[in-house]
């Protein structure tokens, strides 16, 4: 059954066209029957090809809706002019009527509904029934147009459902063009943010090793202890870089399995200080200071604060010179949280910095600005007078409940 429906669904001409048949059948029948009955007016040929007229109506509804209501229309009026009275071909036009509601043009509609409702009146006083007096004519005439007012009110509302669950769909698709839209924003935001992070802890991490490295490799002979101290530094800033990076990339799994215990949790302000001691301990002389009153911060406050101090003195450490020795302040403010890092080394140009930092690929400033931007912040940056260079942030603080 359910094939036979979807075949049916599938070609409406064949349907219309079965209907049509059924109903030029059942009109040759009735013209036959009244041929020659008392009271009996027009010709049988008229009356049937009139019928053949509206059967052709029938089977042309959806094709050419309002076409089709133009033929019905004359068709009616020839039966006037002709003297050819109803007969059941003449269900054809409430067929039309309905059709052209459902799917036919504004002007067609209505002009079906205007057509509908004079037919009857027109028929009844064209063959009026004389033995029903006035009165029973009248209520013959309203008995009759009921059904040609309900075929368009019928074909009206069907036209209203089919707007209304098309602009349902038309709006579960936009809406679904907007998620996918929002997705790729998204998957964007979450990529920059990604590269960020792999930016910060790539540059601090392996800077450090660098560092480190050639440290060990010219006091090797000279004092092996020394050498050896700075292979631990090389091996922990790598095990350390290697879990950071883990986190991170494991954001991009988060379909897969992953180990518990295996990430390290995002850098916070706690952390800074161990950021600063790992800076001393690669030869780069660091102050660090606290002022205020520390307390708990917005997780995005505090790992911002962390990586604006791991790249300000990966850049030191890059481009400070040898000699170079950095400041640390933080300053706890009530509405906020001040960040200050100075060096005076000789310094980078700062147009390196904006293009993207150092190796040309990287953030630099622009990440900086970028972090700050996210948290509502404020950044200052630029060379110091007499030689260095200066970062000053201020990160504005929500209380945390």
């Amino acid at each position: 059954m359910q094939r036979l429906y979807d075949f049916l669904r599938g070609h409406p001409m064949w349907v219309d066209g079965s209907w049509a048949l059924i109903l030029l059948g059942l009109s040759s029948v009735s013209v036959s029957n009244i041929n020659g009955a008392p009271g009996h007016h027009g010709s049988v040929g008229a009356a049937l090809a009139l019928s053949f007229v509206l059967c052709v109506v029938v089977a042309l509804r959806r094709r050419m809706p309002e076409k089709m209501l133009v033929l019905a229309g004359a068709a009616g009026l020839a039966q006037l002019v002709f003297d050819v009275e109803t007969m059941a071909a003449d269900f054809a036009m409430l067929v039309i009527i309905y059709t052209v509601a459902t799917i036919g043009a504004r002007w067609a509609s209505r002009f079906a509904l205007t057509g509908g409702l004079c037919a009857a009146t027109l028929a009844q006083m064209r063959w009026p029934q004389h033995d029903a007096g006035a009165l029973g004519n009248v209520a013959i005439t309203v008995f009759q147009t009921v059904p040609f007012a309900l075929a368009w009110v019928l074909g009206d509302s069907m036209r209203t459902r089919r707007a209304y669950f098309a602009q349902l769909e038309e709006r579960a698709a936009r809406l679904e063009k907007e998620r996918e839209a929002q997705s790729k924003v998204a998957v964007a935001a979450e990529r920059a943010r990604i590269a960020r992070e792999l930016h910060d802890v790539v540059a601090h991490n392996v800077s450090v090793m660098v560092v480190q490295a050639d440290g060990a490799a010219y006091v090797l002979d000279a004092a092996p202890d020394q050498a050896k101290k700075a292979l631990e530094t090389i091996s922990s800033t790598g095990r350390q870089a290697l879990a950071e990076m883990r986190r991170l990339l494991g954001v991009l799994r988060t379909g897969e399995h992953q180990e518990s215990g295996e990430y390290v949790p995002q850098p916070d302000v706690d952390q800074i200080e161990e950021l600063v001691e790992q800076c001393r301990g690669s030869g780069l002389p660091v102050d660090f200071r606290i002022e205020g009153t520390p307390r708990p911060l917005p997780s995005g406050v505090e790992l911002t604060a962390y990586r604006i101090v791991q790249e300000a003195l990966t850049n030191t450490r890059k481009h400070g010179g040898p000699n170079a020795g950095a400041s640390v302040r933080l300053v706890y403010f009530d509405d906020g949280l001040g960040l200050l890092v100075e060096d005076d080394g000789k310094g980078a140009p700062h147009e390196l910095y904006e293009e993207g930092g150092a190796d040309g690929r990287g953030h630099g400033l622009i990440g900086m600005r970028e972090r700050v931007g996210m948290v509502g912040g404020t950044l200052d940056a630029g060379p110091r007078p007499g030689g260095g260079f200066r970062i000053s942030a201020l990160l504005p603080l929500k209380p945390v409940h």
